[in-house]
């Protein structure tokens, strides 16, 4: 039974997985292979150097998450480490998925190594997935809110209004800042003390978080056609369907964030040069940064290994 509830959520990853593939394919059962290559072939090179540039600055505005996560633990280590460990580790972890366990083993056998201690590590680990709640609340209720494209119509809210989730979210995020200003209580676990962030760490939690989506948006955006669409609207979309992608922790988002973009943007792009868009995306903005990885990863062993 232990067994059993280990591989359940493999399992129903893979089934989600299975089903967004299929949804996937079945958008594009009336375009051949050719079509997207060749939409992809006019994708222009500066737009896709332009893409490269910003998974670039995108993955270096997640390092912001880590070293956030010290200053919140009441220690630092070298910046350098930080940055390796966070890039490695978000690399990793976005394109193969499960980023709580990938993401966390990567953190713990870095973070370990430089001395710092399982609970400290925890605590960061906690924090940056605060961050990633807390940033979506705030981003996703401010997006809901403004509702360009009136999202509603897709998501089939219950309440009639994507505008009325926004205030739901905010509202959240509101009393989360309450309590940040005025609850000063802290849980002792054997001796190690836990506290909610300052006011000002959560508030760099969501710029930080912005910053992050804002970056990672501009990738695909510069890699589609132009459209008769804003960024603002785009950007609604970009959100809706990466939030749908990591709650469904399908390695990536895969199928699950592709078919959302695919839906929302159909009626202001061809399919063909969507799905063109979305394989150079996922080329640049997923798997050039997990080589990278790889190769720091290796870098990393062999140096160990000389040294012993």
């Amino acid at each position: 039974m232990n067994r059993l509830r280990q591989l359940l959520p493999i399992l129903f990853s893979l089934f989600i997985l299975g089903l967004a593939i299929w949804a996937v394919a079945h958008e594009f059962r009336n375009y051949s292979i050719q079509d997207l290559l060749n939409s992809f072939a006019q994708i222009p090179k500066e737009r896709k150097l332009g893409a490269i540039a910003f998974t670039f600055l995108g993955y270096l505005s997640m390092t912001a998450y880590d070293w956030l996560g010290f200053l919140y633990v009441g220690r630092m280590i070298k910046l350098r480490h930080i940055v390796e460990t966070s890039f490695i580790s978000y690399a990793v972890g976005n394109t193969v998925g499960f980023t709580l366990l990938s993401g966390t083993a990567i953190r713990y056998r870095f973070y370990s190594a430089l001395g710092v201690s399982a609970f400290d590590i925890a605590k960061v680990i906690a924090f940056t997935h605060l961050e990633f709640w807390l940033g979506m609340l705030t981003i996703g209720g401010i997006i809901f809110l403004v509702d360009p494209l009136n999202l509603a119509d897709f998501l089939k809210f219950p309440l009639g209004s994507a505008k009325t989730i926004g205030v739901l979210f905010l509202i959240i995020v509101a009393i989360y800042f309450i309590f940040s200003i005025f609850w000063k209580k802290t849980l002792n676990i054997k001796g190690e003390e836990i506290k909610l962030p300052s006011f000002g760490l959560s508030l760099g939690l969501i710029v930080t978080s912005f910053v992050d989506w804002f970056l990672a948006s501009m990738v695909l955006y510069l890699l589609l056609p132009k459209m008769k669409l804003s960024f603002l609207g785009f950007f609604g979309i970009y959100v809706f369907a990466l939030t749908a992608g990591v709650v469904s922790t399908v390695p990536g988002g895969l199928g699950v964030f592709d078919y959302a973009i695919i839906q929302l943007l159909t009626p202001f792009i061809p399919k063909p040069e969507i799905g063109a868009a979305l394989i150079a995306y996922r080329g640049i903005y997923y798997f050039l940064p997990l080589i990278v990885a790889v190769v720091l990863i290796l870098g990393r062993e062999w140096r160990h290994h000389q040294m012993k």
